[in-house]
């Protein structure tokens, strides 16, 4: 009887990304499906790269969170759509907030174990095109309708639609489990942590500062492109400060003492997508790329939110990531001085800075400020939700890129659900 032998490893290249500008949700991209967007974005990163002959790559991984049920096949319908070969196998991945990254970690996984070459990974998602439900009783009498054996029976159930019935069920950003919205759940641990509102206002206002200043460099031309009129991300405020944002009133948490967190520090409903270009450094050599660095770590966790220590904050909803990078970097031999760059995902400032306090409090030495998020992260782009962490992972890879010198960045995504996405990235 033959065995299979075991694989060896290979190191998975980052070669390059590729997205279309954020918008808030109900404004340019208010009638562009996921599809759409997920198409313009893969259709940048074809042209950039030359993807457009037969075999280019081997697979396209890439999912939403706010899906219609038209959107079944999802990830092979955009291939079918774009200028990718349309003989390219695709499937679709969730895991909330952290979709884009999980599907690089999916696509990686196989080109680590040399079952591909290379692959597209990502996600899209659309807060204005969002799907609307049947009314779950009207649903339960048009099934009990569509059940009958006669045209009487079939009559009887209808007549049970009443108006209230008619209401269409509506997305609704809240957790089943616990019917508080994320933005309560981040203000639950904003105040267990101590996160104070100035803290707040002073790394939100950065995250705009630090993205306007990778605009006017240069930096993000050949990541973005552009797309219904928009050329940049439609929620920058460059001119974004600690005193403006100062004065807006309080959004989440009213309900206790001092509440902190408004819609400054916090990120805006938003549409948009964007993918990366993943291959083995043997595909890259072919084709005369240099890798602009290395996926060698990730680590996903899970916190109980609902019955878990959430007073004390240490299993807030957003919390994942507190466990997961301590776990990650102890399985990798790193410590977080190890690091040049640090991607924390901005889903709110207060989450960002309880997650900084948490992985102090497990023993990490504290985060320097220069090498956070140097080129802004989610409260100044916008945080389409399966599109952040492919966002992520090529800003950061070009960041290790132009240093022009060995480094090493860190991803931390939280996401809905209590669950948390870390990877690594370095640059030989």
């Amino acid at each position: 009887m033959s065995t299979l032998k075991p694989a060896t490893v290979r190191r998975v290249a980052v070669i390059g990304g590729s997205r279309v500008p954020f918008a808030r949700s109900d404004g340019p991209y208010a009638t562009a499906s996921n599809q759409e967007m997920l198409t313009a974005a893969l259709d940048g990163l074809v042209d950039r790269y030359d993807l457009q002959q037969p075999g280019a790559v081997d697979e396209f991984v890439a999912g939403a969170v706010l899906k219609h049920s038209r959107d079944f096949n999802f990830a092979r319908e955009t291939v079918l759509g774009s200028r990718l070969d349309p003989r390219t196998p695709a499937y679709d991945i969730q895991l909330a907030c952290g979709t884009g990254l999980q599907a690089v970690v999916a696509a990686a996984n196989k080109i680590a174990l040399g079952q591909t070459d290379a692959a597209v990974a990502g996600g899209s998602d659309t807060a204005s095109d969002a799907p609307l439900g049947v009314n779950d009783d009207l649903r339960k009498v048009l099934l009990e309708a569509r059940r009958a054996k006669t045209l009487g029976a079939r009559l009887k159930a209808l007549a049970k639609v009443r108006p209230g019935h008619l209401v269409p069920d509506i997305p609704r950003n809240a957790e089943p489990r616990t019917g508080l919205s994320m933005g309560e759940h981040a203000a639950v641990t904003a105040r267990a942590w101590g996160v104070s509102r100035e803290a707040q206002d002073e790394l939100a206002a950065a995250s705009h500062q630090k993205l306007a200043a990778a605009y006017e460099r240069g930096f993000l031309q050949d990541l973005v492109v552009p797309f219904r009129g928009l050329a940049r991300d439609q929620n920058l405020r460059p001119g974004s400060t600690v005193a403006k944002l100062a004065a807006l009133k309080p959004v989440f948490g009213l309900d206790g003492p001092a509440p902190t967190m408004t819609a400054g520090n916090s990120t805006p409903l938003t549409d948009g997508a964007a993918v990366v270009l993943l291959a083995s450094e043997e595909w890259a050599e072919r084709r005369g790329l240099e890798p602009l660095a290395y996926l060698t770590a990730y680590e996903t966790a899970a916190v109980d939110f609902v019955h878990g220590d959430v007073a004390d904050g240490e299993d807030g909803l957003l919390m994942a990531p507190a466990y997961a990078v301590p776990r990650m970097l102890e399985r990798a031999g790193l410590g977080l001085d190890d690091f040049d760059l640090v991607e924390v995902h901005e889903a709110f400032a207060s989450q960002v800075l309880a997650t900084l306090a948490a992985w102090e409090k497990r023993g990490l030495p504290p985060v320097d400020r220069a090498r956070l998020n140097v080129a802004g992260s989610s409260l100044a782009t916008g945080h389409p939700f399966a599109a952040t962490g492919a966002r992520i992972v090529a800003t950061l890879a070009k960041l290790l890129a132009e240093r022009d010198a060995p480094g090493r960045g860190l991803i931390s995504i939280c996401a809905a659900g209590g669950q948390g996405v870390t990877a690594v990235l370095e640059r030989p």
